[in-house]
């Protein structure tokens, strides 16, 4: 008897390894689906050289009237291609964005992972700091989705006026899966938030059918600074920003104004 219950858990434990290893490789294609570029670069474009060599593509919408820099960190199915359809309308709104693709998007060498994302934002903050010349109190962290993860590990390293986290998720796995079953998660964001001292707003639609909305909202409880929250009643994941209507650049301008 004892033998076969060795045997069984042997078993379970070999099956389970292979489950995590499995689960390791999956999250890779599911957290990093590029998608094709849309952009050719130009004069619009800079290229930042990381420390290893690798070539990181950055955009810089300006605005002499901002007082706040948006860094925005878009999610794992843009480039800055497609971000050229709807940050215009970020500059509309009153402020200056500055925008990267990470490794392996868009035109940017490399290829992307959890410690590559987090040194393309540190590279593109130190750019900000150094060749744009910005105050760390006029720098606002925003991360989409994807983005969330980049935007609260640097917001827990550097100094910024504020984060923003929109469509944010408490971590990688856990979208797939609710529970935490696995080892080797990514961007642990549920474990990062509560050491955050910057003012931090929240952005998340109800119906978000891509990262669901309890993710949200336990990245809002668990924030322990000054922060506020945009949560939109039936509001989806992408385009929620035409979703909301002027009420999104409402609430975002009176979070930024608080700062």
């Amino acid at each position: 008897m004892l033998v076969s219950l060795l045997r069984i858990a042997l078993l379970l434990a070999v099956v389970y390894a292979l489950l995590a290893v499995g689960a390791h490789f999956l999250s890779l294609s599911m957290l990093f689906p590029r998608p094709p570029v849309k952009y050719t670069l130009g004069h619009d474009y800079v290229q930042l050289t990381a420390p290893d060599g690798v070539k990181i593509v950055a955009r810089h919408w300006a605005n002499p009237k901002a007082k706040y820099t948006l860094l925005y960190l878009h999610g794992n199915y843009e480039e800055l291609g497609s971000l050229g359809e709807y940050i215009p309308e970020l500059v509309k709104a009153g402020y200056a964005v500055f925008a990267i693709d990470y490794r392996g998007y868009g035109h940017s060498g490399g290829a992307p992972t959890e410690a590559n994302i987090y040194a393309d934002t540190q590279l593109a903050y130190e750019y900000m700091r150094t060749q744009l010349g910005l105050p760390a109190d006029r720098i606002v962290a925003f991360g989409y989705s994807l983005g969330s993860g980049p935007a609260v590990e640097l917001a827990l390293h550097q100094p910024v006026a504020g984060l923003v986290l929109q469509g944010p998720f408490i971590s990688a796995y856990r979208v797939m899966i609710s529970i935490p079953v696995f080892p080797g998660d990514k961007f642990v964001n549920l474990g990062k938030v509560p050491r955050l001292r910057c003012p931090v707003m929240v952005i998340h639609g109800t119906a978000d059918g891509t990262v669901p909305f309890w993710h949200g909202e336990k990245i809002y409880e668990a924030i322990t600074a000054r922060k506020a929250r945009l949560f939109v009643e039936g509001g989806p994941h992408g385009g929620l920003a035409d979703f909301t209507g002027p009420r999104y650049r409402d609430e975002l301008k009176k979070f930024t104004d608080s700062l």
